[in-house]
Order: C-alpha cells, then sequence, then structure tokens
C-alpha cells in the first residue's frame, strides 16, 4: 500500500455502494485505472464536480488491494466550453468511448492519452468539422496498431486503382486484388480518408460534404471491426 502521485483524463464513473463511485481515468503513466471517490455522490463531497467526464485532473492515489481511493484531486484542464455545445459533447464522448475501449489497464498510455487531450482540446477551441471524428478514429486505430492502408494496395502494395476497402484485409484494395469481403468507393474517398490520417485534429482541411459521411462510415466500420464492437456515441451523432 502507498501514496501515488498521477494525473489522467476522466473516460467514466459508476455508482459503488451507497455514496461513492468508480472513476474510470485515462492515465498516460499508468494506462486506464479504477479508482474510488468516497462519499462524492453526497451533496456535500469534497470533490464536487471534479471528476466529470472529459476533465482533465491531477490526482493524490491511496493503492488499495483491488481498487485504489482518490484522497486528492486537482482540475488541469476542465474544457468547459465544450459541455455547453451538445454536438460537441457528443463528439467528446465518442472519442472517450473509443479510447476507453482500447486503453489497457497497467499498462502506459502516452500517444493515447496525448491523442485523446488534442481531441478534446481541438473541441474546446471550437472545432466542429464533420471529419473531426473521422480523423480521430483512423489516429486511434494508428496509435494501437492497426492504422489502415490508404496510400496502397493492403493486399499487394500498388498505389493505383485504390477503389474498394477490406475492413479485415487491412484497408484499400486495388481493383486487381481479390479480397472477399471488400467494399466498393467511389473516387476520391480513399485519398480523402488518407488526406484526414494525417491532418491535425487543430487544423482539418475544409471537409467535402461529397466525401466526408462516406469517409466517416469507413473509418467507423474498421474500428469498429476490429474492436469487435459497436460505439453507442457514433450511433447517437448519427
Amino acid at each position: 500500500m502507498a501514496i501515488v502521485h498521477d494525473q489522467g483524463i476522466v473516460l467514466r464513473s459508476y455508482p459503488f455502494g451507497e455514496a461513492d463511485r468508480v472513476v474510470v481515468i485515462l492515465s498516460p503513466n499508468s494506462g486506464k485505472i479504477r479508482t474510488v471517490a468516497k462519499g462524492v455522490r453526497k451533496t456535500k463531497s469534497r470533490f464536487g464536480g471534479r471528476l466529470e467526464p472529459f476533465t482533465h485532473v491531477d490526482l493524490i492515489l491511496y493503492e488499495g488491494r483491488n481498487l485504489d481511493t482518490i484522497t486528492q484531486v486537482a482540475v488541469l484542464e476542465p474544457f468547459p466550453s465544450l459541455r455547453n455545445d451538445l454536438d460537441a459533447v457528443v463528439a467528446a464522448g465518442t472519442m472517450v468511448e473509443a479510447a476507453d475501449a482500447v486503453a489497457q489497464e497497467d499498462e502506459p498510455a502516452l500517444r493515447l492519452f496525448l491523442l485523446l487531450q488534442r481531441g478534446l482540446k481541438s473541441l474546446e477551441a471550437g472545432q466542429r468539422s464533420p471529419d473531426l471524428i473521422t480523423t480521430f478514429l483512423l489516429k486511434l486505430a494508428d496509435v494501437v496498431g492497426v492504422a489502415p492502408s490508404l496510400v496502397q494496395c493492403a493486399s499487394c502494395g500498388r498505389s493505383e486503382d485504390l477503389h474498394r476497402f477490406s475492413f479485415a484485409g487491412g484497408g484499400s484494395v486495388c481493383d486487381r486484388c481479390q479480397v472477399e469481403g471488400a467494399v466498393r468507393l467511389r473516387d476520391g474517398v480513399t485519398a480523402y480518408l488518407a488526406g484526414l490520417a494525417g491532418a491535425e485534429l487543430s487544423a482539418l482541411p475544409p471537409a467535402d460534404s461529397a466525401y466526408s459521411s462516406e469517409a466517416m462510415g469507413i473509418a467507423r466500420r474498421f474500428v469498429e471491426y476490429h474492436l469487435d464492437r459497436k460505439l453507442v456515441s457514433l450511433a447517437v451523432m448519427e
């Protein structure tokens, strides 16, 4: 048993006992950690609203056998502006849900933490591009090591005629390769996805309505395939 100093972004929480909550946090140092906030459901809780989802917090934890107990918490970034915009809240919820799905306990998650932090900062700064979540999902796939091939055929390596996409096969597929389950894409969608994958979340290129919706669908299905689960927040967004 020891006192530990850590930080992280609150992913979610749920009731525990009569007055406590389990708070799930993404830490750059420790990955996904499950902590207990004692008495937080009481009206006079000293933690107040400091452990709401999306909040970047600094923590003092008392290590327990199964769950660590939060003894002190300070807000580093509350992201107040995004909380006043329903679309931003849903987008933040999607980012948090996806990060929660891939984060591992007791494993450093610096890249994942920084990606989620950049996503929330972009929303806080007013970024409302319809391509923001698409870009986030593509970058999330890269962080966990399953980034789709978008500039070369995932089967043969050719960079021409990339008109199909295989979720199981790893990305774009050229016309010469017969890959079971590959879906046909309209001309330009693959290049559009590749552009988003390489863009900064805070400085996305102007969205193109001709490709944006299809690109989102491809990114969503690809990530859900590799997570083997549906992203509920994306269904709400749609």
